[in-house]
């Protein structure tokens, strides 16, 4: 009876560590298939997360169920992809459009100041030493 108790905590340990292995292996696989910077930035970025969120999960659940006690590392890690990831992808972004794309070419920004990779600031405009 007592080894029934460990293998439920092994068998949702596996499944979220193989489900957090294939998203990533997905993203892998998105990111060598695509061809454009900007769909590269899109397919790896969402299946990755959820490939370390199921790891990370699964990890969570090993250290609660077989350890008995609580890990925060999993939420620190978790905190580190939310703040680093969305700046990464941002400033990987801007750096695309600011090599490839024309002004012309793209969108309305929405605001009357236009897209910032391609305008100054209101007030900057004259003033070269900023």
């Amino acid at each position: 009876m007592d080894h029934d108790l460990t293998l439920l905590p092994e068998i949702l340990v596996s499944v979220f560590l193989v489900i957090g292995g294939l998203f990533g292996l997905v993203g892998s696989i998105g990111f060598l298939r695509l061809r454009d910077t900007m769909q590269r930035l899109h397919a790896p970025t969402k299946a990755t997360t959820l490939g370390v969120g199921g790891v990370l999960i699964g990890s969570m659940l090993y250290f609660v169920m077989v350890e008995g006690r609580v890990s925060f590392h999993e939420l620190l890690i978790t905190l580190f992809l939310f703040l680093t990831a969305p700046i990464t992808a941002n400033f990987i972004a801007k750096t695309h459009m600011q090599a490839k794309l024309q002004e012309k070419d793209l969108p309305p920004s929405g605001g009357k100041y236009g897209w910032a990779v391609y305008d100054a600031p209101p007030g900057e405009e004259n003033d070269p030493g900023r």
